[in-house]
């Protein structure tokens, strides 16, 4: 390993009968890093990474050096080149990331280049986990008819997949039906040390990763540096790339005492979402430290390192201690393994030592005793509300939010002796990654069943009820302890491995429910145990979505509406006519502990990972094709050759500047990459439908966008077109529309882009504070790029969705503090013009000409270009673009 060795760390370390070398933060500190052993844990990692890839070029010692100001300062405005170990892809965005890596061959091989530089040289984990819908449910036949569906749509994605297994190096795929991406991480892939063999040596340092799932950040809980990256940068990682980062600011947060009785994992996490977004962490890395820590199950930490992209940190980090050594120990890796990470953490100083707290940038701190039962929403999951306050919450939203004013009228379903109403809970979801990981949640879901069924409780007629275990080993132990045939008897029986009603994939109502609530506008609910809630994702005929711990998705479940108290009002009558009350059917600590200890075992996780690579028969028998080259098929409505590449040149051209550019969307504020790209359902009559009606495409068929992201032409026409959408210029209108101007014509977002396109007319959109929250969904930035547009203004941006924007060409301006599109009175009938762009610098101000009809004035945007090798990749047209001329 070519190291330049500045700091003269190179050291040899012992660990049974092997030896490693490593880059040593002592000998560092001893020899010109002086205080980096105050740092905090994360940043030690950031430090190592940078040692062991110091090579005067990328990496400079001036780089290492900085981390001497931040100990002084709790900050260093400081651009570092990181490099990940690995790099984990699920299928949603993984199969857009192969597209562009398959596109690349080609790009090179016109360009006379040679494809086969086109190939991961870090190792990559695709787990196709995202593909499974809730079609079928409440029945033990839910499972196989939902895989069979599974396969039936996917089939040309999946061997897509197949050919990339074959055709890349350094490339692995776990099949559908093993587990969400994020628990067959924490469970099986990570090793939080990696080691590694070059030039006859073994090196050992350790493990990081980025995930092109926002949610990749799990795996801090168990003490591995990870967070989600657009597909984009991933893929340039994936090629060596380094990713281009400021050393970042980290917040502490200090966890003091232990959860009360009756509290759960998620009640935490969403009481310290709302704590962290209100003090602001967007960048950030947030680490937890702390006497609390010991209080923590390591489920309970990766339950609050899942969250991160909730709270707006790039990640919320837990050091290595005796429960991480444990977990691995449990979850059967090897002997040789677990010594090397203790013996490395303890060497390191990454091994946590509560007595001396770290230096941080800032701090905040929860007496955990304190944390009460919540849920959040019904938009946002950093909207906490208290159990207690359900009800009155719900009401006020119905008429604030929701412009509905009563909770008393219901509406009677045709052919069913039932009727449903405002906040009636229709989808009761245990579901994501967040808390299907955690077995004490998921075996307090299942202890509520069964007390629940005990006393002859059932599920409302008109709930749709699901279980998405995260992985097979939740199975493995809700059967081993019974609790499965009680969840079953409540219509929660599984219906796949993976991430389904959190991304969208909930599959829809029974007609008769989805006629009535779209006729009668009513205000329908959701319940799930996800982290997801944004509008239009989880269901198109459900406005109102909820945040709950495993156990309130089967209360409410039971209860069938959001206007029932569960603290104060019962829930349901038992089968003797008796009240019976949330308190009656919830489990003690001890209950649940108990139930743990004896349902899961060592065992589960050895049986259930040794033949991962396997997957079920259908999987198997996928036949696809071979080839360095993959062979494109015209006729397919799942993946194509996307246009990206298209007469790109080997040099680059000066940046063009942007002349009197229209307004494609006027957006407000917490605009979200569901809303930019939508990954749930395809409406017959969007573009979207109509392009897969035209390509003879059956309605139920149709799949979902988040499915068909290998086909630029389905996810351009879903661009902007999320049901929940408000474009400002069209006032009163849901949905992907916009005024074509100058005629101001209502028109489809799409077609209009397409019918500016036709002229060259350049695009921008405005937008207010927190843009592009949410998934790391490249498709967000792709679309809008292929849409023609050419910069994003907003009020401030969410960290991966402006990396994104970077990433395709697009360019992220800012406006000065205090000003807003409102503010300054724009309508979206301007015409904007900004000069003198092949001379920008990071983070620049920016003379923008604003033109209406009326008047003209200059305003000052900042340049949210923050680094050099940013702007790189801008002028490039794109990272992958900047990649190819790179290898050429």
């Amino acid at each position: 390993m070519a190291v330049q060795n500045s700091f003269n760390s190179i050291r040899e370390i012992s660990v049974g009968t092997k030896k490693y070398k490593f880059c040593s933060l002592k000998a560092a500190e001893e020899n010109g890093l002086e205080g980096i052993s105050s740092l905090p844990y994360s940043l030690k990692v950031l430090v190592e990474n940078l040692l062991r890839h110091e090579d005067g070029l990328k990496v400079k010692k001036e780089d290492l050096v900085s981390f001497k100001e931040w100990v002084k300062k709790g900050s260093c405005d400081q651009e570092i080149a990181y490099r990940p170990a690995r790099i984990l892809l699920q299928d949603f965005t993984g199969v857009p990331a192969v597209v562009d890596l398959a596109a690349m061959r080609e790009a090179m091989k016109t360009l006379g280049g040679d494809p086969k530089k086109i190939n991961p040289l870090a190792p990559v984990d695709l787990v196709i986990d995202h593909s499974v819908s809730v079609d079928h449910f409440g029945s033990d036949e839910s499972f196989l008819k939902n895989v069979a569906l599974e396969f039936e749509r996917n089939n040309e994605r999946y061997q897509f997949l197949k050919w990339a297994q074959g055709a890349f190096e350094n490339f692995r795929v776990v099949p559908p039906g093993t587990g969400i991406c994020h628990q067959v991480n924490l469970e099986y892939l990570a090793s939080v040390v990696f080691t590694k063999e070059e030039e006859g040596e073994t090196w050992a340092y350790p493990d990081t990763l980025v995930g092109t799932d926002s949610h990749t950040t799990m795996i801090n809980g168990l003490s591995v540096l990870g967070w989600g990256v657009g597909g984009i940068e991933a893929e340039a990682a994936m090629l060596a790339q380094p990713i281009s980062m400021l050393i970042p600011e980290v917040v502490g947060f200090k966890l003091t005492k232990a959860l009360a009785e009756g509290v759960t994992a998620t009640d935490l996490v969403l009481t310290v979402v709302e704590m962290l977004r209100k003090k602001g962490v967007v960048g950030k890395f947030v680490e937890f430290y702390g006497e609390g820590i010991k209080s923590l199950s390591l489920a309970d930490r990766a339950t609050l390192a899942n969250m991160a992209p909730e709270y707006g940190a790039t990640c919320g980090f837990f050091p290595i201690d005796e429960e991480t050594i444990n977990y691995l120990k449990f979850t059967g890796r090897s002997d040789e393994s677990v010594a090397l990470v203790e013996a490395y953490a303890k060497e390191q100083g990454l091994w946590l030592d509560v007595e001396n707290e770290p230096v941080f940038t800032s701090t905040l701190a929860l007496d955990m005793s304190s944390v009460k039962a919540c849920i959040a929403g019904p938009k946002r999951p950093q909207d906490r509300i208290e159990l207690s306050q359900a009800v009155t919450d719900f009401s006020e939203r119905l008429k604030d939010t929701f412009a509905n004013q009563s909770t008393a009228y219901k509406y009677p379903v045709e052919g069913k002796d039932f009727e449903i109403h405002n906040g009636s809970v229709t989808i009761a979801a245990i579901t994501s990654c967040t808390n299907t990981s955690n077995p004490s949640v998921m075996l307090a879901a299942g202890l509520v069943a069964k007390k629940a069924a005990e006393k002859g409780l059932n599920v409302k007629p008109w709930v749709k009820t699901s279980l998405a275990p995260g992985s097979k080993v939740v199975s493995d132990y809700l059967d081993k302890s019974g609790l499965q045939s009680y969840l079953d008897q409540l219509g929660f029986n599984v219906v796949g491995y993976g991430c389904t009603t959190c991304i969208g994939n909930s599959g829809p109502l029974a007609p008769e429910i989805s006629k009535v609530i779209q006729d009668n506008n009513i205000v329908v609910t959701s319940v799930l145990s996800g982290n997801r809630n944004f509008e239009g994702r989880i269901s198109p005929d459900i406005q109102a979505n909820y945040l709950a711990s495993p156990p309130l998705v089967v209360a409410y479940a039971i209860a069938g509406s959001m206007n029932i108290n569960l603290l104060t009002e019962p829930l349901a009558q038992d089968k003797d006519g008796n009240d019976v009350f949330l308190k009656d059917i919830w489990p003690t600590s001890k209950e649940i502990s108990d139930t743990l200890a004896t349902a899961l075992t060592p065992q589960m996780f050895k049986d259930r990972y040794s033949n991962v690579s396997e997957g079920p028969e259908q999987w198997q028998n996928i036949k696809t094709s071979e080839g360095f080259l993959f062979d494109w098929d015209e006729k397919s409505t799942y993946v194509k050759n996307p246009p990206f590449f298209t007469n790109l040149t080997k040099e680059v051209s000066p940046a063009k500047d942007i002349q009197s550019a229209k307004v494609l969307a006027l957006l407000k504020d917490s605009v979200t990459t569901d809303h930019i790209s939508p990954a749930g359902a395809i409406k017959a009559n969007s573009p979207a439908g109509r392009y897969l009606d035209g390509h003879g495409i059956k309605k139920y068929m149709f799949n979902s966008f988040g499915s068909r992201r290998g086909n630029h032409e389905v996810m351009m026409r879903g661009t902007f077109a999320n049901i929940r959408i408000k474009n400002q210029m069209l006032q009163g209108v849901e949905g992907g529309f916009t005024k074509y101007m100058p005629e101001g014509d209502k028109m489809d977002i799409y077609d209009a882009a397409m019918k500016y396109q036709e002229t060259n007319q350049p695009l921008i959109v405005l937008a207010g504070k927190e843009y592009g929250t949410g998934s790391s969904r490249d498709w967000a930035a792709k679309g809008t790029d292929l849409l023609g547009v050419r910069a994003v203004v907003a009020q401030s941006f969410e960290r991966i969705h402006r990396s994104n924007l970077i990433g395709m060409g697009v360019l992220p301006l800012q406006f000065k503090e205090g000003e807003s599109w409102q503010k300054h009175g724009f309508d979206g009938s301007e015409a904007f013009t900004i000069k003198n762009l092949d001379g920008i610098k990071p983070q620049d101000e920016i003379e923008c000409l604003v033109e209406s009809n009326t008047k003209s004035k200059t305003i000052t945007l900042h340049c949210r270009v923050d680094t050099e090798d940013e702007l790189s990749y801008w002028k490039n047209g794109g990272i992958l673009q900047y990649v190819i001329r790179r290898l050429l």
